[in-house]
C-alpha cells in the first residue's frame, strides 16, 4: 500500500493518517460519530450535518454507490468524511455515481484508511471538538494552535433553511401545513404528503404574520444544524403562535419548542447519531427504536413550570426524547420518526399530528 497522504489532527494533539478521497483540500469543522450501518447517502445529504466531519463507525462504506432518488435535501454541506474503507465499485442497479464522485461533485474531503474505531472511542471519552482534514505534512503544533483560534460558524440555519417558499403537493389533501425549514429533510416531506397534507415550506425567518396569512391547519418546525439558541427568530415565532395552531417538531424544532415554553437545552458530550437509539413513550410503556441525529438536548429539570410534559425519555442516557403540551396541541421529538436512514417504529407520531389538526379548536381558520 503506498504511504498515507492525509492526516486528521484534534485539538488534542492526537493524528489519525489515511487517504485522501473526495474534494482535495483542508476542512476545519467539528468532529462527529455516526453508528448506523447504512444510509450514508441520507447521512450525507442531511443538512443537520452542515460543517461538520463526520466519522462513520461502520468499516466499510459506498457499497451501493449514490441514487439520484435518495437525497435528503438538494445540498450537501459536510465539512468532511471519514470512513475506515471506501468502495469504488459499488454492487446497485440503481447506482448513479460512486461516494467519491459525490464529494468531488460537492467539494467535501475525505479520509480513509483511519483507525475508525480508535477515533470513535476518542469522541466517546473526550467529546466531539474541532479538527482539521489537511495533509500529511502538515506541522501538528502549528494545526492545534490554528485549531484552537479558529471559531467555528454558527449561521449554519441560515445557510440551510430556503430562501424562498416552496409547495409540495398531493392528491386528495386533508389539511394544509406550514414547515418552518431550518435544515429540513426531505422524507418529512413525503411523510406529510403520504398523510394527506399540503405542504407549504417557509424559510426560517419567516414572520407569525405570514404564516397565518397561509391558512395552515397546522405548523410543522423541522430539523436542522447547530445549536437553537442560534435561531431566536424561530423562537419568537413559535411562542407567538403558541395556542393558535397545533404544532409539530422534530430534532432542531423539538429543541426549539422547547426554548419557545422557557425550558433550557444543553449540549451533550458526543451526540447522538445512529439509527438503533432506544426511546421510551411514557404514556404507553412502549418502547421504540429510533434514527437520532442531534448534539443538543432539552434539559429535564427546566421542563417543570413551562406548560410542557416529558412524554419520551433515551433508554441510553435518560435525556429527554419527546414533550407535549396536551392543552396547546404542540408535541416534538428530538428523533427522527420520518427515519431515512433507520427503522421506522414512530412513524405514528405523523398520525397523531393529523389528529390534533382534525380535533383543532385553536386555529383561527377554525381547522378543516
Amino acid at each position: 500500500m503506498s504511504e498515507f497522504n492525509k492526516k486528521l489532527i484534534l485539538e488534542d494533539g492526537s493524528e489519525y493518517k489515511g487517504f485522501g478521497f473526495g474534494a482535495d483540500r483542508e476542512s476545519v469543522c467539528e468532529i462527529v460519530f455516526n453508528t448506523s450501518m447504512v444510509g450514508y447517502q441520507e447521512i450525507i445529504s442531511d443538512p443537520s450535518y452542515t460543517d461538520q466531519a463526520v466519522v462513520m463507525s461502520y468499516p466499510l462504506i459506498g457499497n451501493y454507490g449514490i441514487t439520484d432518488e435518495d437525497f435528503e435535501s438538494k445540498m450537501v454541506n459536510l465539512g468532511g468524511l471519514i470512513v475506515r474503507e471506501v468502495n469504488e465499485n459499488p454492487s446497485n442497479f440503481r447506482f448513479t455515481r460512486t461516494l467519491t464522485e459525490l464529494l468531488q461533485d460537492y467539494d467535501v474531503p475525505g479520509i480513509y484508511g483511519v483507525d475508525t474505531r480508535k477515533l470513535v472511542r476518542s469522541i466517546r471519552d473526550n467529546g466531539s471538538g474541532k479538527v482539521l482534514i489537511t495533509d500529511i505534512s502538515t506541522d501538528t503544533e502549528s494545526a492545534v494552535k490554528r485549531l484552537k483560534e479558529t471559531q467555528l460558524r454558527r449561521d449554519a440555519v441560515s445557510r440551510c433553511s430556503c430562501k424562498k417558499r416552496w409547495y409540495a403537493r398531493t392528491t386528495n389533501p386533508r389539511f394544509n401545513v406550514v414547515a418552518i425549514d431550518c435544515g429540513m429533510k426531505m422524507n418529512i416531506v413525503r411523510e406529510l404528503n403520504a398523510h394527506g397534507c399540503n405542504v407549504t415550506v417557509v424559510p426560517y425567518n419567516t414572520s407569525p404574520e405570514e404564516i397565518m396569512k397561509m391558512n395552515p391547519d397546522g405548523l410543522f418546525i423541522s430539523n436542522g444544524p447547530g445549536d437553537p439558541e442560534d435561531v431566536p427568530e424561530v423562537i419568537a415565532t413559535l411562542r407567538s403562535l403558541r395556542g393558535r395552531l397545533p404544532m409539530f417538531g422534530i430534532c432542531l424544532g423539538h429543541q426549539l419548542i422547547a426554548l419557545s415554553y422557557g425550558a433550557k437545552t444543553y449540549k451533550l458530550k458526543f451526540g447522538h447519531r445512529g439509527g438503533n437509539h432506544p426511546v421510551k413513550d411514557l404514556s404507553t410503556g412502549k418502547i421504540e427504536i429510533t434514527s437520532q441525529n442531534h448534539s443538543y438536548a432539552v434539559d429535564e429539570a427546566s421542563v417543570p413550570g413551562t406548560g410542557l410534559k416529558v412524554s419520551h425519555i433515551n433508554l441510553l442516557d435518560n435525556t429527554v426524547e419527546g414533550l407535549c403540551s396536551e392543552a396547546d396541541k404542540v408535541f416534538s421529538v428530538q428523533y427522527h420518526p420520518e427515519s431515512a436512514p433507520g427503522p421506522q417504529d414512530s412513524t405514528y407520531l405523523f398520525d397523531r399530528f393529523i389528529e390534533n389538526m382534525t380535533g383543532n379548536i385553536h386555529s383561527e381558520n377554525g381547522g378543516r
